[in-house]
C-alpha cells in the first residue's frame, strides 16, 4: 500500500507540473520575469529523489509500517497537500513552483497568505518529514528534511527579493 501511496503522490506532482507549465505560459505572455532559475532544477530533483528514497528505504531496509506513527503521518501528508493546493488556488494563474513575477501584479494577501508569507513552504516542510515516516523511513526523513531546509533557504531568499519583501518582514 505504501508504494501505491508514493505513486499517488508522484502522480499529484505530475499534475502540479502540468498546471505549472500552463501558468508559466500565462505569466510569460503577460511579461512575467523568472527569478532563481538556477535553484528550480535542484528543487525538482530533490522532490523526485525524496519519492524514490521513500520507496528504496522501505524496500531495502525493510522498514515496517507502525500504525501509531504511520496513520498520523498520512494525516500530515493529506493536510499539507490540502494547504499546498489552497495556496495554488489562492494564487490562481500566478501559482508556479518556478519563481515568475508578472509586472504590476498585486501581492496576494488572502487565503493562507493573510497569515504568513510562504505557507506553501511550511506545508512542503511538513510533508518532507511526514511522507517517509508514513512507513518509518526515518533516514529519508532526516536526510531530506536537511536538504529541504537548505533548498528553502535559497528559495525563500530569492522569492523575498523578487517580491520586494524587506529582510525580517
Amino acid at each position: 500500500m505504501y508504494y501505491l501511496f508514493i505513486a499517488l503522490i508522484g502522480a499529484e506532482r505530475l499534475v502540479e507540473l502540468v498546471v505549472s507549465r500552463r501558468n508559466a505560459t500565462w505569466s510569460f505572455a503577460r511579461g512575467g520575469r523568472e527569478f532563481g532559475r538556477g535553484h528550480y532544477p535542484v528543487m525538482v530533483g530533490m522532490h523526485a529523489a525524496l519519492l524514490l528514497s521513500c520507496v528504496a528505504e522501505v524496500f531495502f531496509a525493510h522498514r515496517p509500517f507502525i500504525p501509531a506513527l504511520g496513520w498520523p503521518m498520512v494525516a500530515v501528508v493529506a493536510a499539507s497537500t490540502a494547504v499546498r493546493w489552497w495556496c495554488a488556488t489562492t494564487l490562481g494563474k500566478h501559482w508556479n513552483p518556478r519563481l515568475i513575477i508578472v509586472p504590476g501584479a498585486e501581492l496576494v494577501r488572502s487565503g493562507p497568505y493573510r497569515w504568513v508569507h510562504h505557507p506553501n513552504y511550511m506545508a512542503v516542510a511538513a510533508e518532507v518529514v511526514a511522507l517517509p515516516l508514513v512507513h518509518s523511513a526515518w533516514l529519508t526523513a532526516i536526510v531530506f528534511t536537511i536538504a529541504n531546509a537548505a533548498v528553502l533557504r535559497v528559495r525563500i531568499s530569492a522569492e523575498n527579493r523578487a517580491l520586494g519583501y524587506s529582510v525580517g518582514a
